[in-house]
């Protein structure tokens, strides 16, 4: 299982345009998001890494893509955004059932749900999804899939308001379960890989049997 040390921050950036240079400041590094779970059937691996910190007020989350075809067709929060070049975080406090699942497209799209496995999700609201800052290399416009190899980043702050459902423990030496993924199930190539692997037969992100460990430093 894969485990990490997340990074304290003294308060959240203000925007999300400031994060990367703020855990650039802090010497935050990317961690790769690799795993290949089901390599007979979608053997492709996009380069993608993420980063990530807290403090008491919130997270905030970088990924960094590289892959060989990009879409964001859905720009309205809690569409299909999964079918798109897709980043997602599902997260939980650890010994809990209920997780998270907050997944952005590469315009900075969102859809956040919560729930104790992949059926009967909350979806949070329209108003709570305002108040995700939220920075896109790629711009905020829609577009359709482009085949070519394309570059982009993402940036989240995530309020503590966000996880008003299910409180998210978030004071030093807690301890949170998650597991990061990138995936475009409607691109050229579909893909699904993640950063703690997933021994299933067929792509289900929503296991959290495999989630990995982070530690709130």
């Amino acid at each position: 299982m894969n485990k990490l040390s997340i990074t304290r921050l003294a308060s959240l950036p203000s925007t999300a345009a400031e994060v990367p240079a703020v855990l650039d400041s802090m010497n935050v590094a990317f961690q790769p998001i690799a795993s290949v779970n089901w390599p007979a059937e979608y053997p492709y691996c996009p380069d993608v890494a993420f980063r990530m910190a807290w403090c008491s007020d919130g997270l905030v989350l970088h990924y960094r893509v590289n892959e060989q075809s990009v879409r964001a067709r859905y720009a309205e929060d809690n569409g299909n955004v999964w079918t798109d070049s897709c980043v997602e975080c599902f997260l939980r406090n650890a010994d809990e059932d209920t997780y998270y699942n907050i997944e952005c497209n590469c315009i900075g799209t969102l859809l956040v749900g919560v729930g104790s496995g992949r059926h009967g999700r909350q979806r949070m609201s329209a108003d709570v999804l305002r108040g995700v800052e939220r920075w896109a290399s790629l711009g905020s416009e829609p577009f359709d899939e482009r085949c070519e190899p394309t570059s982009w980043e993402v940036a989240l702050v995530l309020p503590r308001a966000l996880f008003d459902v299910h409180p998210l423990s978030l004071n030093e030496g807690d301890a949170l379960c998650a597991n990061f993924y990138k995936c475009g199930d409607e691109l050229a190539v579909p893909h699904f890989v993640s950063w703690n692997p997933i021994a299933v037969p067929s792509p289900d992100f929503h296991r959290p049997e495999f989630f990995g460990a982070l530690q709130l430093a």
